[in-house]
């Protein structure tokens, strides 16, 4: 797809969406954005004193445009708090929340951890970006599916097992989902990002792009086409995830932002989608992992 393309398909489906929410004169929903590092911290979620993180900047200007409004934290006693304020969830997050961060960002409790999965399963919507499968792993090698696996990982989906080198390399269309309406199903995208590999694999993910591997260099990535973009239903909450979002110039890449806007919206009801499972058929053997990748 050209980058014309994507551009136009960026800003007609944030303008329409926007434009929704004026004639209806409805409240701007408020996105909570939670961004603490237990694990690995990333360059576009560390924030300099008194300045926003790169990706925090790139997802207000997106909310301006199609009518959301971002508040951004690394607290985790927020979760403590009520969760009333805030329309949808998003993480940028990594390692265990409840443990030290290597932001220096107060932890989750356990208690904090519960309180969001039952707000969940209740209704509040779930966005993660890129690094949110990297949070609250199950116990056991990373390099083997389970038949039980963290409450947090059966909420969004899958669970990161690792990544090898950045690279370019291709995304293959399995759905027709908002933000992607403009491209063809089957139809291939590719450019540069840090990729990660996943297993765990919830049985009723609706996989929205799929990651083709057959040209992707690394021992890691030796293994079947697999989901990277998925939406699922955890209750009652409507959960959408994508593996991108590690480099800046994927924060602007207007594929990217298409594709975040569409699971955002969808994700806060603005928009309606059918997500009929369709893991097996897409990705058949996605729960396929390469042995000899060490954990």
């Amino acid at each position: 797809m050209h980058r014309r393309d994507l551009l136009k398909l960026a800003s007609t489906a944030a303008l329409g969406w926007s434009a929704s929410l004026r004639a209806a004169g409805a409240r701007r929903p408020k996105v909570l954005y939670f961004t603490r590092s237990g694990g690995f911290e990333h360059s576009v979620v560390r924030c300099q004193p008194g300045q926003p993180s790169y990706s925090e900047t790139c997802l207000i200007e997106m909310g301006k445009r199609a009518g959301f409004d971002v508040e951004a934290t690394k607290d985790g006693r927020v979760f403590d708090a009520s969760l009333a304020p805030y329309d949808l969830i998003a993480f940028f997050t990594s390692g265990d929340l409840i443990g030290p961060s290597k932001d220096g960002g107060p932890p989750m409790s356990a208690a904090g951890k519960q309180k969001l999965l039952d707000a969940i399963a209740a209704g509040k919507p779930f966005v993660g970006f890129h690094s949110a499968t990297d949070s609250f792993h199950t116990p056991g090698p990373r390099n083997q599916n389970q038949a039980v696996v963290d409450p947090y990982v059966a909420m969004i989906g899958a669970e990161f097992i690792k990544h090898g080198q950045q690279q370019e390399a291709s995304l293959i269309l399995a759905s027709r989902f908002p933000g992607a309406a403009g491209m063809a199903m089957g139809e291939g995208i590719s450019f540069h990002e840090e990729w990660y590999t996943f297993k765990n694999f919830a049985k009723d993910l609706h996989v929205i792009l799929a990651q083709e591997t057959q040209m992707m260099k690394g021992d890691v990535y030796q293994r079947p086409d697999f989901p990277c973009t998925w939406a699922r239903m955890h209750g009652k909450g409507r959960v959408f995830y994508t593996s991108l979002g590690h480099r800046e110039d994927v924060w602007i890449n207007p594929f990217f932002q298409a594709i975040a806007l569409g699971g955002i919206n969808w994700a806060l009801g603005k928009v309606d989608f059918n997500i009929q499972p369709n893991l097996d058929q897409v990705t058949p053997q996605a729960s396929q992992l390469n042995p000899e990748v060490k954990s």
